[in-house]
């Protein structure tokens, strides 16, 4: 195979070098940041082979970013930068689901969702499996909470796909790729089977290997593959695993999958001391538990600030406490039974000080593990201004765990960091702790330098690793001879110039002769808004995140403001202008502000509350009086929007899209929606009714979106469907006076417009208050039960303002009632971002289940930004974020597709060419006389 022309690579429109682009990719999880000189999306193997020739050619470094929750600083370079997130992604489950194909920017989550239809997963299984990728997973030999050392990627890979430096593609899977290696790579498997060799002959350098690599252990290189295999081939493949983008890049990764217990009893043993806890893990460790995981008490006190915190951690009266979070798992309810009766005897002895109370309540046991895996952010956020959070990562022996932590204790004291917390994997002996300091302070950088000399010594005095599974990174590179010693870091130093003897790849990672490099290329945090200051940049956000292939996500959302803060401060307005001018559409405009991102953030932070407030700065006093206007008349203005729909389905499509296209060219694309023929013609207006409120079941609230968009071709809508429904089943509604004129807020409370906001506010909750103040208030829209609850909220009105959406009404009031007549088939399903926030997922899904033979819920389901006005002012952002999901619907095949929102129902009509409706209309058509 001929290189590719490296020009090709040069000219790509995937390659930027613009200033936003370069400084949002130049953050990550970690405490480091160097800006890239170029950001890379390459689509393919090929283009990468492309870059690699460039770089060679140019002198360029590149380093390899996929879902940047690593901590230890592998994931930043001042040279090209390459996001493998975009168009990598793709997941192919195998053999019944046995083996899984998986490229790198697929996330951990997105593999398990695929391979659960199979009973499978795959056995790393690292807490932030929510956004960290394949990519990542391979580059760190990950693990987890449960893996240990005999489910990580190391133990668990079947074959890679990769692209040699030299720009050489191989697969480790295919027959002949020894032959190709030898004709391309003449020197590349001869030279490993001689360090294999020379190891082999060195008592000292074998045994220290099988010392280190008998418990967890991500230091250096990992030269256990020159001792676990003979085969050349199979050796390279495994020095990839853990390698940390310095030696290859893995196009794609085959995995064996272990397969899931799906029983599973959880519990929070509290203890009276970390002393209690640790001498309690060998009796745990014998009665089998999956897993083991420690919480100092600094980390319950932590974890109960959470507003969602579970009452087993809630009710704690927290002193020197230490838990420990304890998880058996079982094929079947009876095995997992006979394990906790088993375990009893053990548990009896332990000085808990209180019972054991193991739950197998799903939502009780993911309420647990949400705070031991949200625990490093959580802690972090908790954070003093202006300090970073640093995430240390150690293993030893099990057997030293007490006395380790008793002498890091003793550390922590001694440098004055007094808010330390440790938690980890006791089963493992892998503890974290966390530490903030300042770096802007010399005082304190030297402190930190002294305390890390002090922990290397420590660690390693214990027989351990300084690295059990976040990677060396640069955290850690300068002490790995220090672990090793000269022999074995000279063996790690040769392997790295068989691979890449241009050095090319991710300089300053895993290894560095550098003692102080460790110390350089810090990260500083700017105040820059309140709702989002305390954001660790740990990305937990981005996969869910509508506008991540358009536009920004979140994080970078976030660490856009900061650099343009940075700027400021550093006296450079120019680059300020320039970050700021990207700023309007990129981050404001495109933002769906659907609050997906404060799902997955462990802290709750909805980046939607800093764009909003840019709006709102923006905005002038023309935009503002107009939308005051229209909440002053809001009646009108949606029979008005309505009629506005119907006229142009009336005419010529090209007319009214040539129309709006040009008022858009004047007046920009966030003041005029863009017509297109697959929008609805106009709603009916809303009509009041009465009613008695000592019979009536609830307050309906039908939603304007009804007004303004009507319902698909052949459907009747959503309102009409409630009525309907609950006429059937002997429910009445009482539909308040002057509805016609209200909304939930929304429209105004996305775009920043308060004065707007304030006053619908005033005139839905005096309504409210009046109409049926005792009765729930039922929403046929799922935007629009959010808003009505966020309003009500903010108002700091009072609990009996009770709001339910029409999904879980119709489950609870009106399904019990009603006889399904016409049952139908394959029902593909689309979860809002609102059903989502509102816990009404479930309720949306328990609809379809009562009336079709099969319900489909795409794994790849997400917000579909349509966001009320979004899809209509930037219809590029829902075409976008629907994509992947839409690709997955078309090829489900269904008879029926629903949602319970109107825009996210035309959304998905345009995005997959299919109908969707109301799941009110599916339950209404499926329960006709």
């Amino acid at each position: 195979m001929p290189a590719p022309d490296p020009q090709t690579a040069i000219v790509s429109p995937e390659i930027s070098e613009r200033a936003a682009d370069r400084r949002v990719r130049a953050h990550d999880a970690s405490h480091y940041l160097l800006v890239p000189q170029a950001v890379a999306e390459p689509r393919d193997a090929d283009e990468v082979a492309a870059l690699f020739v460039a770089a060679r050619e140019r002198g360029t470094t590149v380093t390899f970013r996929s879902g940047g929750t690593s901590l230890s600083g592998q994931g930043v370079s001042d040279g090209l930068l390459v996001d493998t997130r975009k168009h990598f992604r793709r997941t192919t489950v195998e053999d019944e689901g046995r083996t899984v194909r998986a490229e790198p920017g697929a996330t951990v989550r997105q593999v398990n969702a695929r391979l659960a239809r199979s009973g499978r997963k795959l056995g790393p299984d690292p807490a932030s499996e929510i956004a960290c990728t394949v990519g990542g997973v391979v580059a760190n030999n990950s693990s987890g909470m449960a893996c240990g050392i005999v489910d990580n990627a190391y133990r668990t890979i079947e074959s890679l796909s990769l692209v040699l430096p030299s720009g050489t593609r191989v697969d480790t899977e295919d027959p002949r790729a020894t032959e190709l290696l030898a004709e391309r790579e003449p020197g590349l498997l001869p030279g490993l089977s001689a360090l294999r060799e020379r190891v082999l002959a060195s008592s000292a350098a074998t045994a220290r290997i099988r010392q280190q690599f008998s418990m967890k252990n991500t230091m250096g290189y990992g030269v256990n593959a020159l001792l676990d295999f003979e085969d050349p081939l199979a050796i390279l493949e495994h020095l990839i695993i853990g390698s940390e983008g310095t030696l290859a890049f893995v196009a794609e990764a085959r995995f064996r999958t272990i397969p899931v217990r799906p029983h599973a009893a959880t519990a929070l043993l509290v203890l009276p001391s970390l002393s209690a806890a640790t001498a309690a893990l060998p009796a745990l460790v014998a009665t089998g538990a999956a897993t083991i995981e420690l919480l100092d008490a600094t980390s319950l006190r932590v974890a109960q600030r959470s507003p969602e915190a579970p009452r087993q951690i809630a009710a704690l009266d927290v002193e020197a406490h230490t838990a420990l979070l304890v998880e058996f798992q079982a094929d079947t309810a009876e095995a997992l039974g006979s394990a906790l009766v088993a375990a009893e005897p053990v548990l009896a002895e332990l000085p808990l000080t209180t019972p054991a109370a193991f739950t197998r309540d799903g939502a009780e046991r993911s309420a647990l593990w949400q705070v031991r895996k949200g625990l490093y952010t959580a802690v972090a956020g908790a954070r003093p201004a202006g300090t970073t959070g640093l995430l240390e990562d150690i293993v030893v022996p099990v057997e030293r765990l007490l006395d380790t932590c008793e002498r890091l204790i003793a550390l922590f004291a001694a440098h004055g960091y007094d808010d330390a917390v440790i938690f980890g994997h006791a089963k493992d002996g892998n503890l974290h702790f966390m530490i903030s300091e300042d770096f802007e302070d010399p005082a304190q950088l030297a402190r930190y330098a002294r305390f890390t000399d002090d922990l290397v010594e420590l660690v390693l005095a214990q027989g351990g690793s300084l690295k059990a599974e976040h990677g060396t990174g640069r955290i850690m590179a300068p002490f790995v001879r220090r672990q090793y010693g000269d022999e074995l870091y000279g063996i790690m130093r040769e392997l790295k110039a068989l691979f890449d003897p241009d050095g090319i790849l991710n300089p300053g990672v895993l290894l560095s002769d550098d003692p102080e490099s460790y110390l350089r290329h810090l990260k500083r945090t700017p105040s820059v808004h309140e709702a989002v200051d305390r954001c660790v940049e740990c990305g937990y956000c981005e996969p869910g995140c509508p506008s991540r292939d358009l536009t920004l996500t979140p994080r970078q959302r976030i660490v856009l403001e900061r650099e343009i803060a940075e700027a400021e401060a550093l006296g450079d307005p120019g680059l300020a202008a320039e970050l700021a001018a990207d700023r309007r559409y990129r981050s404001e405009q495109s933002c769906a502000v659907d609050g997906m991102c404060a799902v997955a953030c462990p802290l709750s932070i909805n980046t939607g509350d800093l764009v909003r407030d840019l709006r709102s700065r923006r905005s002038g006093t023309l935009a503002n009086g107009a939308w005051d206007l229209a909440a002053r008349a809001w009646a009108p203005a949606t029979r008005a929007g309505g009629a506005a729909l119907s006229v142009a389905a009336a005419l010529p499509e090209a007319l009214p899209r040539g129309l709006t296209r040009a008022a858009r060219a004047v007046l920009g694309s966030e003041a005029v929606p863009e017509y297109d023929g697959a929008l609805p013609r106009g709603g009916a207006r809303r009509l009041a009714s009465g009613g008695d409120p000592s019979t009536a079941a609830a307050l309906f609230f039908p939603a304007c979106i009804g007004t303004m968009f009507g319902p698909e071709n052949g459907g009747i809508g959503a309102t009409e469907a409630l009525l309907r429904l609950a006429e059937r089943a002997g429910v009445e509604l009482i539909v308040p006076q002057g509805i016609d004129g209200l909304c939930c807020g929304t429209p105004w409370h996305s775009k920043g417009m308060e004065a707007g906001y304030e006053r619908m506010s005033e005139r839905v909750l005096g309504t409210l208050r009046t109409a049926a103040p005792l009765l729930p208030i039922v929403s046929d829209a799922s935007a629009c039960s959010e808003g009505l609850r966020t309003l009500i909220a903010e108002a700091g009105d009072p609990a009996e303002l009770r709001v339910i959406d029409s999904t879980r009404f119709a489950v609870r009031h009106l399904l019990p009632r009603l006889t399904v007549t016409s049952r139908v088939g394959r029902v593909a399903v689309h979860r809002t971002c609102s059903t989502t926030h509102l816990g009404a997922n479930d309720d949306l899904d328990a609809l379809v289940s009562a009336v079709a033979d099969e319900t489909i819920v795409p794994v790849d389901w997400g917000c579909c930004a349509f966001a009320g006005d979004r899809g209509l002012l930037h219809p590029e952002l829902t075409a976008s974020a629907t994509a992947r999901e839409a690709a997955e619907v078309i090829a489900a095949d269904a008879d029926w597709h629903v949602s319970a929102n109107r825009t996210c129902e035309i959304g998905m009509t345009r995005a997959t060419g299919a109908p969707y409706r109301h799941v009110l209309e599916l339950l209404e058509f499926a329960t006709r006389p």
